[in-house]
C-alpha cells in the first residue's frame, strides 16, 4: 500500500510540470509572433481595416498564376491553400490592382523579377475605368525588401528594377497632396483598397468596411496614416485577409476572380 503522501506528491509534481509547459506553449504559439499589424480604424465617421507590414520581418510578394500549374489563382483561398502546401503561412493578402476584361493586369505587373505586363502609360482610355484617372501609379518592392509608391511617370524616370510590382490607379496622394481629380462631395461611393509606404521598410494597406468616395479615402492615407504617396488598388471587389481578422472589405457576393494578389509571408530564415 503506498504511503498516504505519495498521491499528493504526484499531483503537485504534475501541476509543476503542466504549468510551465502551458506557459511555454502559449509563448511559442502566440498569434502575435506570426502576424502582421492589423487594426480597425475610424476616420471621418468611416470604418477601415488597416495592415502594416514591416519588410525587415516579412516578405511582400505578388501572385497571379499558380507557379506549379500555370493557372490563375483567382482568389485568396486558392492562394492560401497553395501557400499552406508549401509550408508558408499566409499572413496577409489582398487583390493587387486593376485588370482588363480578359482578367489580365491592366498595367505593369512584375512577379519575382519577371515583367509579365509592361508599364502602361496610355492616357484617357474610358475602358480603363479608374486606371485612366491620372496620374496612376506603381507599388513596387525591390530585392533589398524596400518598397515604394510612385506615379507611373516617376517610376519610369527612376529606372529601378523591382522584384515585385503592380500598376494601378489613380494615385490617391501625390507628394503630400490629394489627387486634384477628386471631389470632396462626390457621390461615387464604393468599397476601396489602397497602399502606401510610410518608409522604405514599412508598408500600409487599407480597405474600407463600407463604400466611400475617393476624396475621403485619400484623406485617410494622408491625414490618418501619414502617407505622402498612396495608390488606389481597386474598388467594389476589394478584400483583405489576415488569419486573425479573417476577411475585410467588400461582401463576398461582390467579389470576382482576381488577376493578381499581394501576399505577405514570414521572411525566410
Amino acid at each position: 500500500m503506498p504511503h498516504p503522501l505519495v498521491p499528493r506528491m504526484i499531483r503537485i509534481a504534475s501541476r509543476l510540470f503542466i504549468v510551465p509547459a502551458l506557459v511555454g506553449l502559449a509563448v511559442g504559439c502566440s498569434p502575435a509572433a506570426d502576424a502582421v499589424d492589423g487594426h480597425d480604424v475610424v476616420f471621418d465617421s468611416q470604418s477601415y481595416f488597416t495592415v502594416t507590414v514591416d519588410t525587415t520581418r516579412d516578405d511582400i510578394e505578388f501572385y497571379w498564376r499558380n507557379p506549379d500549374t500555370g493557372q490563375p489563382f483567382g482568389g485568396i483561398e486558392a492562394l492560401k491553400t497553395w501557400a499552406d502546401g508549401k509550408g508558408r503561412p499566409l499572413l496577409f493578402a489582398t487583390n493587387a490592382g486593376i485588370y482588363d476584361r480578359d482578367f489580365k493586369p491592366l498595367g505593369l505587373y512584375v512577379e519575382n523579377g519577371k515583367t509579365i505586363v509592361p508599364l502602361n502609360l496610355a492616357h484617357g482610355n474610358p475602358r480603363s475605368g479608374n486606371f485612366s484617372l491620372l496620374p496612376n501609379g506603381v507599388f513596387a518592392v525591390y530585392d533589398d525588401g524596400s518598397a515604394e509608391v510612385r506615379t507611373s511617370e516617376a517610376f519610369r524616370a527612376e529606372g529601378r528594377k523591382p522584384r515585385w510590382a503592380t500598376q494601378s490607379g489613380p494615385m490617391l496622394v501625390i507628394d503630400g497632396d490629394i489627387n486634384t481629380q477628386f471631389d470632396d462631395g462626390s457621390d461615387s461611393m464604393k468599397w476601396r483598397s489602397g497602399v502606401c509606404a510610410t518608409s522604405p521598410h514599412e508598408v500600409v494597406f487599407a480597405v474600407s468596411r463600407a463604400p466611400v468616395n475617393f476624396h475621403t479615402f485619400a484623406r485617410l492615407f494622408r491625414d490618418r496614416l501619414g502617407c505622402r504617396d498612396a495608390l488606389f488598388l481597386d474598388g467594389t471587389i476589394s478584400q483583405t485577409f489576415t488569419p486573425t481578422a479573417g476577411y475585410a472589405g467588400a461582401p463576398a457576393f461582390m467579389t470576382k476572380p482576381y488577376a493578381g494578389m499581394v501576399a505577405v509571408f514570414p521572411k525566410k530564415r
